[in-house]
């Protein structure tokens, strides 16, 4: 399943502009920080501040608006895949990192576009 991940300042905002002006329909709440949309076979998670997606990198950065929307791509086995992606000289922004609905870690694709690889909490 890949699906996208936008970065926002104000979920309850982001919600209403979805639901009521592109017709997405609400699929899931995880507290206030994070919601996830749907319309069709088209998945939007939204997530405002308090998500693990919006934590600082290592380096101080943070995740805003506009410059870390990204692609999610869910796995099964978190650990093993990050086995696999480092085997393979992949470009890490961070460790895993665990928030409400699981644990996700960002790398780059070869143009330096982040992915998110995401495990879902059990």
């Amino acid at each position: 399943m890949a699906v996208t991940r936008y970065i926002v300042d104000d979920v309850d905002a982001s919600l209403e502009f979805y639901t009521e002006v592109l017709g997405f329909e609400l699929v899931q709440r995880w507290g206030p920080p994070f919601a996830s949309i749907g319309k069709g076979d088209q998945q939007i998670w939204i997530s405002g501040p308090g998500t693990s997606a919006r934590k600082a990198m290592p380096g101080g950065e943070e995740p805003v608006p506009g410059g870390w929307n990204r692609v999610v791509v869910e796995v099964d086995d978190l650990e093993a895949v990050v086995a696999q992606l480092r085997e393979r000289g992949a470009t890490f922004r961070n460790e895993p990192l665990e928030g409400p609905g699981g644990t996700q870690v960002l790398i780059e694709d070869p143009s330096g576009n982040p992915i998110e690889v995401f495990q879902p909490a059990s």
